[in-house]
């Protein structure tokens, strides 16, 4: 069962960067879209950014100008780079990728476990 492994949270002072990684276990057929999702404290979680298989963007707007998704299809790998951080980014931020497995196997949805980012003001 493939895993997506984050990395790059932590502890950040306001108007700082912070770039996340996520990739995935094992080798995988063919990935769709990929994404970063984020939950705040008492919040629902939000989807902050998607970079679909041709590499088009989409942003919430509370980031845009901020945050840089970005892809490397070689290593099944998608980057968040976080510049200018505020206290409103501190939450928990989840990968996600729509793939298959292999070449036979339906699409699937694929999460991370999730990196803590906190921003002190």
């Amino acid at each position: 069962q493939v895993q997506l492994v984050e990395s790059g949270g932590g502890l950040v002072q306001a108007g700082g960067s912070l770039r996340l990684s996520c990739g995935a276990s094992r080798s995988i057929f063919s990935i769709s879209r990929m994404e970063w999702h984020r939950q705040a404290p008492g919040k629902q979680r939000e989807l902050v950014a998607t970079i679909s298989s041709r590499g088009n963007t989409n942003y919430v707007d509370s980031v845009k100008g901020r945050f840089t998704i970005s892809r490397d299809n070689a290593k099944n790998t998608v980057y968040l780079q976080m510049n200018s951080l505020k206290p409103e980014d501190t939450a928990v931020y989840y990968c996600y990728l729509l793939g298959q497995q292999y070449s036979d196997s339906y699409y699937g949805d694929y999460w991370g476990q999730g990196t803590q980012v906190i921003v002190s003001s």
